[in-house]
């Protein structure tokens, strides 16, 4: 068996100046570390730790790795072959200006790129603050009582309103009735996701539809995607006298004009920010959101960030309710959404902060008078328009001369939108101009005469909008969004709020499964290349061959890196890409006549995820036991294929499992599951312990999802953007999800006569940008995203991070990863126990997977400290905590990943033995189990300065249990968050300034 491309770390030095940047560990440090762990070398450790049965089968082939400047030049080269546009298709997608201070200061800042998921409150309240700002402003634009912290995009955001209406009315029918004039991306994602759940999808004339048909919701788009501006009011009362929900897929901007939903009765608004300062992208990554009304508050999907009190009685944020849903519910969540795209919802949220709610109206006043003056330009040269109202968009009849004005457009460097085969559209946005519209009414004028001059309209520009339908209401009324306008204010917040947060930039974040590793800085520099960011997802292919290179070599990169046949990038989450792959396992089942397997197999350990995926995609869950040793049990796993044979449609997995151990009947598992019908499912989430070391796709498994927001340095952006690629054999190709409204289908490509075709000798793997020329759309399982590549413009990330890394890098760093976590696991074995460890003889701590569990539920019954107080304490200590009670109540999962330093490491392990230190004079009386310095962290410095310090430990050792806090401390904004007064007291909207000074009064 050949050996895994694996260079030791001196010898990387010579192979490219980026891997010995990326892995934290030198030389020397490896030796140090392996002498503590009780290993001779790297390449022992991993061959005693990795079982022999599953070693690659052969190296990855990839490209030899080059360094930084070389790297930014060749990806440099690929975003050239994109062409850049004037976009007018609009379909969701929109131009927009970004304001330096926030380009700078959040989407290129890793205080907000590098921040994780705000599990733990006392260090998230910054990102909380600014989620809080997004859930108020959704609020006053739709009217709508309570929002979430943000959606993957507007099409899923749809998707998951569909089905929270389903649960959340009286009608008992299965049917949706669905207006064929919502963007037709989110009508095909809808069609996806009812399709395993039983629900009938109608699309149609929504009133024809409400009278011939029992239903139990309507999903209508505000403004149409062809522009028109309905009145829904006749049909909201209409849904509720049929027990129905109402759904509006809204422009927020719009909003700012038009009367919101909210108060014409919707009971559900979703859509996009994407207007608000973040560029098209190719499609994302963008914030949507979901609104509705109070009673269905306890059944929203994804995150909501509320406000509770912290232990000194002030107003602290925190995420409420389904903080951990999937892990609590399971099969029974009413979502698999675990994250959300919080650095997108950050930036639109501060977007509207900066320009306030004169600002925003100004900016949609703007666009709604341009939009008016094309009008009438327009019609002055006998054009008709479909409808009379619009705010942005208009839809012009140009019958036989439809072609030949696309085609004009296009030669002048701009694109249309096809509506039918004789009418396009035209979208306006806040970067058009006087000079666009001129340049439009030229591309349809008959004659050189005929164009209009813009001065002569401009008296005459008064919006679109029907009178009845103009808001009158007022938003943004908060403080917050009228108090820092000019830059140095805004400066000056976005940098306090950036102050109250631990992220990457000051300290490891030792989170198990979650793989914060280094976001190199040269990896995150292209994400703003006009090239990559200001073009639209459904231009004509020809103008996307940029992203078609890099979608074409990344997914070759993750083929050699699983072991897989074929790929999609499409799911932008890691959810998403569970959810896509168990769609095509069910397919390719019915494909050959066995639409009766519907049972999926899911160990005890599994994430949270995989049985809320599985539920949606209409899977009846068995759970599965595992051992003493946190190995899937194979006799319950054998009984239960026994006992579902016929119904066996798959089995998930998490390799190495949740547990951090590599099951060493990983190979006889998949085995038998093949044997009965199924397909195995090897949940990628850990995927950062097997490249270049071991492939799922050799060993066994069908599909994967991988999490390119962890493995492969995607940012987790405080809890998203993520993609979570989804991976197949290749009997399963045909079924990957494809785009039926792809580019070709929703833009100038289908009526002037260019087709898509695919790139020769492109391998055989699925292209979301192949139109389905790759793979016929027939078998695949449809769109499980709004644009065909997902979050497209975070892919240059982890194509940075492969070409700089190589194969030997990559293994490298796979091997990194799991030498850091033995290192920690044999530093703390003496003083706390180790979990399922693997049981490898001579290995300090046991030999552990990429990550450790520290089992505390004993030290919780000798001192009374529970493991929350350890997270909590931590932060005194100015470490972000490792994941709390995940997977056992009890218990720390600790991952340090290949990217920290050995000093970085032995903090954390000093740390962590301080803590046990303290945790015995607990123990030994010297401290009570109710008053010691665990049980009140995190310390404020306010609480510190006060005059009374009733406890029996000293300020000192409060504030500076190690020395070398004293050169450099991370001071807690609040106290421990109360997060049973969050629950029973839920508010999530910004916190009125009275709360501040009540508490500052009692203080």
């Amino acid at each position: 068996m050949l050996r895994p491309l694996a260079l030791p770390l001196a010898a990387l030095e010579h192979t490219t100046d980026f891997a010995g940047r990326h892995i934290g560990i030198d030389p020397a440090d490896e030796q140090h570390m392996l002498s503590v762990i009780g290993a001779a070398s790297r390449q022992a450790m991993i061959e005693a730790i990795v079982p022999r049965s599953i070693a690659r089968a052969r190296p990855m082939v990839l490209p030899e790795p080059v360094g930084e400047v070389q790297a930014l030049a060749e990806l440099k080269a690929i975003a050239a072959k994109n062409r850049v546009y004037r976009s007018y298709i609009g379909q969701g997608y929109h131009g927009t200006h970004t304001p330096g201070v926030i380009l700078r200061n959040i989407l290129e800042n890793p205080a907000w790129y590098t921040a994780y998921t705000p599990y733990q409150a006392e260090i998230s309240q910054g990102r909380l603050e600014a989620l809080v700002n997004f859930q108020t402003m959704v609020c006053d634009l739709t009217g709508m009582a309570i929002a979430n912290a943000s959606m993957l995009d507007e099409a899923t955001a749809a998707a998951e309103a569909m089905t929270l209406a389903r649960r959340s009315v009286k009608s008992k029918s299965a049917t949706v009735i669905v207006a064929s004039d919502c963007h037709p991306q989110t009508i095909e994602v809808i069609r996806t996701r009812a399709r395993p759940l039983g629900i009938e999808v109608l699309v149609g004339l929504v009133p024809e539809l409400m009278a011939q048909h029992e239903y139990f919701a309507v999903i209508a788009q505000y403004p149409a995607t062809g522009g028109i501006v309905h009145d829904m009011k006749p049909y909201v009362d209409a849904a509720h006298a049929s027990g129905a929900a109402f759904v509006v897929a809204a422009d927020l901007l719009a909003l700012t004009l038009l009367t919101p939903p909210g108060e014409w009765g919707a009971d559900i608004a979703i859509g996009s920010t994407q207007r608000f300062g973040m560029p098209m992208g190719a499609g994302g990554p963008h914030a949507a959101f979901l609104a509705c009304r109070d009673e269905f508050k306890r059944s929203m999907p994804g995150r909501l960030a509320g406000v509770s009190v912290d232990a000194h009685g002030r107003p602290a944020y925190r995420l409420a309710l389904q903080t951990r849903e999937q892990h609590i519910r399971r099969e029974k969540a009413t979502s698999n959404i675990c994250t959300a795209q919080v650095l997108p919802a950050v930036v639109a949220s501060m977007y509207a902060v900066y320009h306030g709610p004169q600002g925003l109206k100004r900016i949609a006043q703007r666009v709604a008078s341009y939009t008016a003056i094309l009008a009438h330009g327009l019609r002055a040269m006998g054009f008709e328009l479909a409808g009379d109202s619009a705010f942005d968009t208009l839809c012009v009849e140009t019958g036989i001369e439809t072609n030949a004005i696309a085609r004009r457009a296009r030669d002048a460097g701009a694109n249309l939108r096809r509506l039918s085969a004789t009418q396009l559209g035209i979208t306006l946005d806040e970067t058009t101009t006087r000079e666009d519209l001129t340049a439009l009414w030229s591309w349809f004028a008959r004659s050189e005469g005929m164009v209009p001059n813009v001065a002569a309209f401009a008296h005459g520009a008064d919006p679109l909008i029907p009178s009845e339908l103009r808001r009158t209401s007022a938003y943004l009324t908060h403080p917050v969004f009228n108090s820092h306008h000019s830059e140095t204010e805004m400066l000056r917040y976005l940098r306090s709020l950036a102050d109250k947060d631990l992220a990457l930039d000051r300290t490891m974040i030792p989170l198990g499964s979650c793989t914060m590793k280094l976001n190199a800085t040269s990896e995150m520099i292209p994400i703003t290349w006009p090239e990559f960011a200001h073009i639209h997802p459904f231009a004509p292919a020809e103008q996307l061959a940029g992203y078609a290179e890099l979608d074409a070599q990344l997914r070759q990169w993750l083929c050699e890196a699983t072991g897989y046949a074929g790929i999609s990038l499409q799911p932008n989450a890691g959810s998403q890409g569970e959810y896509a792959g168990l769609l095509a396992i069910q397919a390719w089942h019915a494909s050959r006549g066995d639409a009766q397997r519907d049972v999926c197999l899911i160990p005890e350990s599994a994430h949270g995820t995989n049985p809320a995926s599985a539920q949606m995609a209409g899977m009846r869950v068995v759970v599965t036991k595992c051992d003493a040793e946190g190995n899937v049990d194979l006799d319950d796993l054998r009984a239960k294929c026994e006992q579902h044979s016929s119904q066996l449609a798959a089995v998930m997995v998490t390799y190495p499992s949740t547990y951090g151990v590599f099951d060493p009947h990983i190979k006889a598992l998949c085995a038998l599951v093949h044997q009965h019908g199924g397909r195995v499912y090897v949940d990628g989430a850990n995927m950062n312990a097997l490249v270049g070391v071991a492939a799922p796709g050799e060993f066994g498994g069908d599909v994967s999802h991988l999490n390119l927001h962890k493995t492969f340095c995607i940012p987790h952006g405080g809890g998203g953007p993520g993609v979570g690629p989804v991976c197949v054999v290749e009997d399963l190709v045909p079924f990957l999800p494809t785009h039926r409204t792809g580019a070709s289908a929703s833009s100038v490509d289908a009526y002037v006569g260019s087709a898509v075709e695919p790139t020769p000798g492109r391998p055989k793997v699925a292209s979301a940008l192949s139109g389905g020329s790759e793979v016929p759309a027939g078998p695949s399982v449809g769109a499980v995203s709004a644009s065909p590549l997902g979050n497209a413009a975070v892919l240059p990330i982890s194509w940075m991070y492969v070409r700089m890394m190589g194969a030997a890098g990559l293994t490298a760093a796979t091997e990194t990863a799991i030498l850091s976590a033995n290192y920690i696991a044999a530093r703390l074995a003496d003083h706390y126990d180790i979990h399922f460890s693997g049981e490898v003889d001579g290995l300090k701590g046991g030999g552990v997977a990429h990550e450790c569990i520290l089992d505390l539920r004993p030290l919780k019954d000798s001192s009374g400290v529970s493991a929350e107080d350890v997270a909590k304490r931590l932060i005194d200590y100015g470490f972000h905590a490792p994941t709390l009670s995940f997977p056992v109540a009890g218990t720390l999962m600790v991952e340090p990943t290949e990217s920290e330093s050995l000093h970085e490491l032995d903090r954390f392990c000093d740390a962590l033995i301080a803590i046990r230190a303290e945790i015995a004079r607990v123990e030994q009386g010297h401290w009570p189990q109710d008053d010691n310095p665990l049980k009140h962290a995190p310390h404020t410095a306010e609480a510190l300065l006060k005059a009374d310090w009733p406890h029996p430990y000293s300020r000192e050792e409060a504030a500076y249990p190690v020395s070398s806090l004293r050169r450099q401390k991370y001071w807690a904004p609040v106290g421990r968050v109360d997060n049973v007064h969050g629950d029973r007291n839920l508010f999530c909207s910004c916190v009125p300034l009275s709360a501040y000074a009540e508490a500052d009064k009692q203080a």
